[in-house]
C-alpha cells in the first residue's frame, strides 16, 4: 500500500527509540505529574517506581502496570502522539493482549497528528476491528483528503460483516469538496436506514447538497427526515439565509418554534441574516422582542445581526438605537454600524462612528472597518478624510492589505487625481483583479478610454478580468471593441452573469445600438431578473416605448426603487399622469419614503399639469425624506416646478437654499425671472452667471431671449442674439430665431422680422408663421 521499508520494522525502529527513559515521551507519559488521569481515577497507573536501567524490572511487573495503562487509556484519551509512543512500543515489545479501544484511540491519535501512515499500520496489524476502528480511519482519510482510500475501507468495512453508522457517513460527508461522491452516497444511507432513524447523517448530506447549489435536494433530505436535531434545522436555516429566501427562513423558523426541539443562537442567526426588506420588517421585530425574552440578546452575534436586520429593513435610526443598547459591543458590532450608516442617508455618521469606535470601545480598525470608511470618502468626494484614513492604515500596516489598497486606489482615482491612482497602484507587489478594477474603474469614472489600454495590459500580463472588469470597460468601448469585447465575453463564460448582462445592453443602447441590445436581451434563455428589466425598461423609454416599459415594469415579481422610477417616467412621458400617482402611492406605502428620481418624475408631471398643490406636496415628502438638502438635480426640477407653476417666491426660495448650483440652476432662474415679468432682474442674473464661471449653452440663451421677449427688451435681445456665435460659440437654433422673431414682432419691427426669417438658414417652423401672419394681421399688414 505505501512504498519503501516494511511498515512494521520502521514502526517497531521508531517505537524503540520512543522507549528509552531520556526520550521526552517517556516523561510525558510516565511523569506522576501527568494531568488529566490524576483527575479521572488514574492516578495509580503513574506511581509506579522508576525504570532501572541497571537492573531492569521483572517482566511480569512490567507487563502489570502496562495493562492498567492500558486499560485506563482504553476508557480516556491518549495524550500526544509523542507520549502515545512509549505505550505503543511495549505492547509490540511485551506481547500483551491489547484492547481495541486502545488501538482505536492510538489511530485516532496518530491520525490528528498528522501520521498517517502510522495510523494505517496500526489498522492493519491491529488483531480485531470494530466499526469504531473503520470509521477512525474513514475519518482520517477523508481529513487528509484521500477520498479514494475512505470509499475502498467503507467497502471493507462492509463486506467485513459490518453496518456502517451515523459516524461513517459524517466522516466522509463532513470532507466532500466535490458532489459526486455525496451523489454515490445517498442511496447507501437511505438503504442503511439512517437517513430516517438518527439525524447526524441527513444533516450533513443536507448541507453538502446545500453547499454545492442543490436547494431543492437539500429540501427533499429535509422532509425526508424522521429525527431531525436543531443543527438540522440549523443547516436548513443556513441555506435559506445563503440565497436571501426570507419567506422560506421565516416559515421554517416558525415551524421549528411549534417543535419540542429547541432553538439556539445560530437558528436566530440563520432567520435574521436571511431578511430582506421586501416581506420582513414586522417579522424582524417579532424576532427581536423574542430575542429579549428567551435571553439571546445579549448574544453579541445575534445583537448584530439584528443591527444589520433594522439597518437593511427598517431604518437607520432604529439599527442605531440597537447598536446604542448592546451590553457588550466587539468589532463586528462597530463595521456593522459603520457599514449601515455609509450606506444610508447619513453616510457622514459612518465617517463619525469611525472616529469614536477606539475612543469609546477601545477597538482599532481592522481591514473591513477601513474599506468600508475609504469607500464612504469616495462616495462623498472627502479628499482630506480619506488622506486620514490612508494614513491610519499605514500605521497598523494593513495600507497593503488588498481590500483596503483597492479602495485607495479607486479613492485616489476619483477624488484626487489619476496620477495619485497610478502611483499607489505601482506600489502593489503582488497585484490582484480587484486592485486592477480599481484602476480601471477610476479611468471609467473620468470618462477616460485608456481604461482600454489598461484592460488589454491586464490580459497581456495574465489577469483574468471578471464582471466588474467588462463593466468599466464596456462603458467607454466604440462600437468594435464592443463587439470584440462581447465574444471575449461569451468565451469566457460571463455571458449569463446578470451584471455583465446589464452592462452589454446598456452599452449597445448607448451607442445607439437599440436593435443590437434588444436582440441580444431576446437570446437570453432564462426570465429576465428585476436588474435587467430595469435596463431594459430603460431602452425602451430611450427609444419612446412607454407602453413596452409599462408592460415589462408591471409583471416583475419584486420591483425594485429603479423599476418604480423607469415605471413613473414612462407615465411622464406618455401622459398617463393617474396612473404614476398611483403607483407612487404603492411606492410610498411599501417603502416608506420617495426615491429622489421618483420624486423628480412626479414634479415634471405636476409642472405639465400646472399644479402647485401638488408639486407642494411631493416637496414636503421630499424634506421628510432628507434627501432634497444635496441632490441638485431635484433642487433645480422643483425650481422649475415652482416657475412654471406660479410661484416665483418658491423658485426663487430653492435657488437661495441651494448649496451647490450648476449651469441648469442659472437656466432654471433666468427662465423663472423672464416668466414672471422680471426681464431686467433677468438679464442680470445671466451676467452673474456668467460672472460665477458658467459658460452659457444654447438652453441658457433661449431662456434670457425669452425674457428679453416677453420684457420687450429689444437692443438688449438683438444684442444677445448677435452676439451668441461670435462670442460664446454657440450656433443659433429654431428656438432661437423664434425669440427674436417674436421679440420684433412685439415691437412692431415687421420688416426687421421679415429679414430675419428669410435669411434664417433653415426653413421656418409653424410657430415662426403664427407668430408672424398674427402680427400682420394685428398691424394690417396683409400685403406682406
Amino acid at each position: 500500500m505505501f512504498p519503501g521499508r516494511s511498515p512494521t520494522k520502521a514502526l517497531h525502529g521508531n517505537l524503540s527509540r520512543s522507549l528509552s527513559p531520556a526520550s521526552p515521551s517517556y516523561s510525558e507519559l510516565f511523569s506522576p505529574h501527568r494531568r488529566g488521569l490524576h483527575r479521572s481515577g488514574g492516578s495509580m497507573l503513574f506511581s509506579a517506581p522508576p525504570y532501572d536501567q541497571r537492573h531492569g524490572r521483572s517482566y511480569g511487573r512490567r507487563r502489570e502496570h502496562l495493562l492498567l495503562r492500558l486499560d485506563t487509556y482504553s476508557n480516556f484519551s491518549l495524550p500526544s502522539s509523542v507520549a502515545s509512543k512509549p505505550l505503543h512500543a511495549l505492547t509490540i515489545t511485551t506481547g500483551a493482549t491489547v484492547p481495541t479501544a486502545f488501538y482505536n484511540n492510538l489511530i485516532s491519535r496518530y491520525a490528528l497528528s498528522g501520521e498517517l501512515t502510522v495510523a494505517r499500520t496500526v489498522f492493519d496489524e491491529m488483531p480485531g476491528r470494530n466499526d469504531v476502528s473503520f470509521n477512525s480511519m474513514i475519518t482520517a482519510y477523508s481529513r487528509a483528503g484521500h477520498m479514494g482510500e475512505s470509499f475502498h475501507l467503507l467497502s471493507q468495512m462492509m463486506f467485513s460483516g459490518l453496518r456502517p453508522t451515523e459516524f461513517t457517513f459524517g466522516g466522509i460527508l463532513s470532507s466532500l469538496s466535490g458532489l459526486h461522491h455525496a451523489l454515490h452516497l445517498h442511496p447507501l444511507i437511505l438503504k442503511t436506514g439512517l437517513l430516517h432513524g438518527e439525524p447526524f447523517s441527513g444533516t450533513t448530506l443536507l448541507g453538502v447538497y446545500g453547499r454545492h447549489g442543490r436547494l431543492d435536494d437539500a429540501r427533499k433530505i429535509f422532509q425526508q427526515m424522521h429525527t431531525k436535531s436543531v443543527a438540522t434545522w440549523n443547516s436548513m436555516l443556513t441555506e435559506f439565509s445563503r440565497r436571501k429566501l426570507s419567506k422560506d427562513a421565516m416559515l421554517l423558523f416558525k415551524e421549528l418554534l411549534r417543535t419540542d426541539i429547541g432553538w439556539s443562537e445560530y437558528s436566530f442567526l440563520g432567520v435574521l441574516s436571511a431578511i430582506n426588506p421586501s416581506d420582513g420588517s414586522e417579522f424582524g421585530e417579532q424576532l427581536h422582542g423574542l430575542a429579549i425574552s428567551s435571553g439571546f440578546d445579549s448574544y453579541v452575534a445575534i445583537a448584530n445581526a439584528i443591527v444589520n436586520m433594522y439597518s437593511s429593513c427598517v431604518g437607520i435610526c432604529p439599527a442605531e438605537r440597537m447598536f446604542i443598547s448592546m451590553s457588550g459591543r466587539d468589532l463586528v458590532s462597530w463595521n456593522t454600524m459603520i457599514a449601515a450608516s455609509s450606506k444610508s442617508d447619513r453616510p457622514v455618521h459612518a465617517l463619525q462612528l469611525f472616529s469614536m469606535m477606539s475612543f469609546l470601545d477601545g477597538f482599532l480598525p481592522n481591514e473591513s472597518t477601513l474599506a468600508i470608511v475609504v469607500n464612504t470618502c469616495t462616495h462623498l468626494m472627502m479628499p482630506e478624510f480619506g488622506e486620514f484614513v490612508h494614513v491610519k492604515a499605514i500605521k497598523l500596516g494593513l495600507d497593503m492589505d488588498d481590500f483596503v489598497v483597492s479602495s485607495l486606489v479607486d479613492f485616489y482615482g476619483k477624488c484626487k487625481s489619476l496620477e495619485d491612482a497610478c502611483s499607489l497602484f505601482s506600489e502593489i507587489t503582488e497585484k490582484n483583479v480587484a486592485s486592477w478594477n480599481a484602476l480601471l474603474g477610476s479611468y471609467s469614472f473620468k470618462g477616460s478610454r485608456y481604461c482600454i489600454v489598461l484592460f488589454q495590459e491586464m490580459l497581456r500580463l495574465g489577469f483574468r478580468p471578471n464582471e466588474f472588469s467588462f463593466s468599466s470597460v464596456l462603458k467607454w468601448s466604440s462600437i468594435s471593441e464592443l463587439l470584440q469585447l462581447h465574444s471575449l465575453i461569451v468565451k469566457m463564460g460571463y455571458d449569463s452573469n446578470e451584471y455583465v448582462c446589464c452592462a452589454i445592453t446598456a452599452s449597445y443602447a448607448a451607442k445607439d445600438e437599440a436593435y443590437e441590445a434588444l436582440r441580444f436581451v431576446n437570446s437570453l434563455v432564462s426570465p429576465l431578473s428585476v436588474a435587467f428589466a430595469n435596463v431594459l425598461g430603460g431602452i425602451h423609454n430611450k427609444n419612446g416605448h412607454y407602453q413596452e416599459t409599462k408592460r415589462l415594469i408591471s409583471h416583475l415579481q419584486g420591483p425594485d426603487i429603479v423599476s418604480g422610477n423607469i415605471f413613473i417616467t414612462a407615465c411622464a412621458r406618455s401622459g398617463d399622469y393617474e396612473e404614476a400617482f398611483q403607483f407612487f402611492k404603492s411606492m410610498h406605502a411599501a417603502r416608506g419614503s420617495p426615491d429622489s428620481y421618483a420624486a423628480v418624475g412626479l414634479l415634471s408631471i405636476c409642472t405639465k399639469l400646472n399644479s402647485l398643490v401638488l408639486g407642494s406636496l411631493i416637496h414636503g415628502l421630499m424634506i421628510k425624506a432628507s434627501f432634497d438638502s444635496f441632490d441638485v438635480f431635484a433642487h433645480n426640477v422643483l425650481l422649475d416646478m415652482y416657475a412654471k407653476c406660479g410661484s416665483f417666491e418658491g423658485a426663487f426660495r430653492i435657488f437661495e437654499e441651494m448649496d451647490e448650483r450648476n449651469l441648469i440652476s442659472w437656466t432654471a432662474l433666468i427662465s423663472a425671472l423672464g416668466l414672471h415679468g422680471f426681464a431686467h432682474d433677468s438679464l442680470k442674473t445671466f451676467k452673474q452667471m456668467e460672472s460665477e464661471g458658467f459658460w452659457p449653452d444654447h438652453v441658457s440663451f433661449v431662456a434670457v431671449l425669452s425674457a428679453c421677449r416677453h420684457g420687450g427688451l429689444l437692443d438688449e435681445g438683438l444684442s444677445l442674439f448677435n452676439r451668441m456665435k461670435s462670442e460664446y460659440g454657440v450656433e443659433p437654433e429654431m428656438d432661437h430665431y423664434v425669440c427674436v422673431v417674436d421679440l420684433l414682432c412685439r415691437c412692431g419691427q415687421l420688416n426687421e422680422a421679415e429679414h430675419v426669417i428669410s435669411s434664417m438658414p433653415f426653413q421656418p417652423n409653424a410657430e415662426m408663421w403664427r407668430i408672424f401672419l398674427k402680427t400682420c394681421r394685428n398691424f394690417a399688414s396683409t400685403e406682406m
